[in-house]
């Protein structure tokens, strides 16, 4: 069962990034909107210092939701979906090993790089630890949430926009604990309640995603 929960996971991170993959174009995205909002803002210390927690975390989102429409899509289409349900790994870990992937291949690079984008967004040097704490807690649930939407939405035609709608109010959550956790270590105050809140989520997320978008490819594939 290991051996085909690995394959699985080793498949799509190479289809991630091979030629046409997605999480290059999420990288991109990620990489333009800070610069590009670094610009905006000018010469600001103080204002872009004050709005760096949340926009980083809101670029990291929406670099995520770039890639998820593809979760499921393209193994529905070429017809790989029906056998990976009827192969004698659960359709659950299935979904596991899918948004694994897809989280080691589209958001992990987006941690590792969001430091270096701190400091373009002037981000106070106190909050660099709980920001890239904060990634590694908060973004595995984006990944998890985002799978219930892409499940929900494999078989209708362009359901990328129709996905958006369904998952980011499921994000709000993650958004405000991240954002409250580096916005108090920046301001020397305890973000470990904001902390303890977002690694919850994350754990229901982890609890609850799989199954859900389980039983949505199931009625998907009927």
């Amino acid at each position: 069962m290991s051996s085909s929960f690995f394959a699985i996971v080793r498949r799509d991170m190479a289809l991630a990034w091979s030629q046409g993959g997605s999480a290059a174009l999420g990288l991109a995205f990620f990489l333009m909107a800070v610069t590009l909002t670094a610009f905006a803002i000018g010469p600001a210390p103080q204002t872009l210092a004050r709005i760096a927690p949340g926009m980083l975390w809101l670029f990291a989102l929406l670099a995520s939701l770039l890639s998820l429409d593809r979760l499921f899509q393209a193994d529905y289409e070429d017809g790989s979906l029906d056998d990976l349900a009827l192969s004698p790994l659960p359709l659950g870990f299935v979904v596991t090993a899918k948004v694994l992937a897809h989280w080691l291949a589209t958001l992990v690079p987006l941690v590792l790089v969001t430091p270096f984008l701190g400091i373009l967004m002037n981000l106070p040097d106190k909050a660099y630890g709980m920001l890239v704490i904060t990634l590694f807690v908060g973004t595995p649930a984006l990944s998890l949430i985002g799978a219930i939407g892409a499940a929900l939405t494999v078989a209708v035609r362009r359901g990328g926009a129709l996905m958006a709608l369904l998952v980011l109010p499921l994000y709000v959550p993650v958004l405000i604990f991240a954002t409250g956790a580096v916005e108090a270590a920046a301001g020397f105050a305890d973000p470990l309640p904001h902390l303890a809140m977002l690694g919850a989520v994350t754990l229901v997320s982890l609890a609850v995603a799989p199954l859900a978008a389980a039983a949505a490819i199931r009625l998907s594939l009927e």
